[in-house]
């Protein structure tokens, strides 16, 4: 393809020569002889900085955002947002022919894109999803490496999903994507944002910059969707020229509300109320449950669908891998895999586990490595005022010493009358829990989710917890 169209819809400020570019890339280690090569600066490395070196290895051009006095060099003003639409020009801009549903907010995103998909599907519509636990193209699988994938992996992405003739996408989007510029010149068909708790300050370091990176997918959109219950539900959508519909359960006043709300070890059921009222019995046990429906509901209703349509899809629900997950254990207890990592998803999680529960409810967690410290006493301290016994353990300690990790969990634990035991390693962990489980318990397996890995100092291991639970019970058994 020629640079030319490559960099279609693009401001570049100097002249270059015009040539034929197999591939694009911003990443240094794949570059090969007739690629086009963006430079992007990074938290840890700057593609600028091996920029020719990358022409010496055989890039026809590299992108840059500064004159670095070289002859094949194309200056932008910010690779970031270039390489974005780069990596779409390259593709054939496959997002044109795909309608858009993007979902942001600190939690609830996987769950309630699956059950948007599961909606869309079932009213014969073929949809694409891209999210935390996997990339779908229909029915296909491919794997997920972030939430929102790299501008290339997504544009990618979006190829399939045309060439496969889904009409829908539905996606996760994350702070850091939106704040990268991973979907940058991207417009949706409907945004929809959760809710807004502590999360990813490591990387965006303070909460303004956190709200202000979630809020950027709300101004490309065509409607915005917001939680009102939130206290900064509306504030995220405040001064958007788009329009705006809100839903929510305790504000009676929005346009789609859950009321005389129920739950029970089987799930929820409520009534959704919008200008019809209908009746929800979603098998996904969990106040949250609640939220996450209704979201999923009112975005497909904003697309025009029916209520009936979409009640039963929602009622005919499955869950999703590694969100309130039951694992089958066939004991006089019950053993539930949670993502829960964050304050809020933690309270979330263990209270409407308390909600349910005939027994304890045993909270099994840890909090991650080289991530914000400032989470881990309050993690600390919501999982202690709120179970009945925890067992604090390591989730991805990454390159830090765990048992100083659990320390900084422990300090929030310290003025609270909750018992607990202190098992560093994870496996042992679920085991201690196993085997001091008492009838009608609830086990809680917080943080890890999905993974199937885990990132300890020595590096990464296999480690899912479905296998472990399943290897030790044989055990004690």
């Amino acid at each position: 393809m020629k640079i030319s169209e490559i960099l279609k819809n693009i401001e570049v400020k100097n002249e270059y020569v015009d040539c034929d570019a197999v591939e694009v890339t911003s990443d240094s280690r794949l570059v090969k002889e007739g690629y086009l090569f963006v430079c992007i600066k990074g938290a840890m490395f700057d593609g600028h900085s091996v920029a020719k070196e990358m022409l010496e290895f055989g890039a026809v051009a590299v992108v840059v955002d500064h004159d670095l006095g070289l002859d094949r060099q194309i200056i932008v003003d910010n690779t970031r947002d270039a390489y974005s639409v780069i990596c779409s020009n390259f593709f054939g801009n496959p997002a044109d022919s795909l309608k858009l549903i993007g979902l942001t907010g600190t939690n609830g995103k996987t769950t309630t894109t699956f059950l948007i998909k599961q909606i869309l599907e079932n009213v014969g519509k073929k949809v694409g999803l891209i999210g935390t636990v996997q990339n779908m193209v229909g029915e296909e699988v491919f794997p997920a490496h972030y939430t929102t994938p790299d501008p290339h992996e997504l544009q990618s992405l979006f190829r399939k999903m045309a060439d496969a003739h889904c009409e829908y996408c539905v996606m996760e989007v994350s702070s850091q994507a939106l704040a990268q510029g991973r979907v940058s010149g991207i417009h949706f068909l409907v945004a929809a944002f959760t809710n807004l708790t502590q999360d990813h300050l490591d990387y965006h370091k303070t909460w303004e910059n956190y709200f202000a990176a979630k809020r950027m997918l709300f101004e490309n959109c065509d409607v915005a969707l917001t939680n009102v219950d939130d206290e900064n539900g509306l504030k995220i959508v405040d001064g958007l020229p788009c329009e705006v519909k809100t839903y929510g359960v305790k504000n009676i006043n929005s346009d789609f509300t859950a009321r005389n709300v129920t739950f029970s070890p089987k799930g929820v059921r409520y009534e959704l109320v919008c200008d019809r009222i209908g009746t929800v019995r979603c098998p996904i046990p969990g106040r949250f449950s609640v939220y996450n429906s209704l979201c999923a509901a009112s975005v497909a209703l904003t697309l025009g669908f029916e209520l009936e349509d979409v009640i039963n899809a929602i009622n005919r629900s499955t869950g999703v891998k590694g969100r309130i997950e039951v694992v089958p254990t066939d004991t006089d207890y019950t053993v539930i895999i949670d993502y829960a990592h964050s304050p809020d998803g933690l309270e979330n999680i263990i209270s409407s586990l308390k909600e349910i529960a005939e027994g304890r409810v045993v909270t099994l967690f840890g909090c991650g490595g080289d991530r914000d410290r400032t989470k881990r006493p309050k993690m600390g301290k919501i999982a202690a005022e709120l179970s009945d016994f925890c067992v604090v353990t390591s989730d991805n300690p990454r390159s830090e010493d765990p048992e100083k990790i659990i320390d900084d969990i422990l300090e929030g634990m310290k003025d609270t009358k909750t018992p607990y035991e202190v098992v560093v390693n994870r496996r042992d962990a679920i085991k201690w829990a196993m085997e001091n489980a008492q009838p009608h318990d609830i086990i809680l397996l917080a943080g890890k989710g999905h993974e199937t890995y885990q990132i300890l100092p020595t590096g990464t291991i296999h480690f899912d917890e479905r296998e472990a639970v399943a290897e030790i019970l044989n055990e004690i058994k």
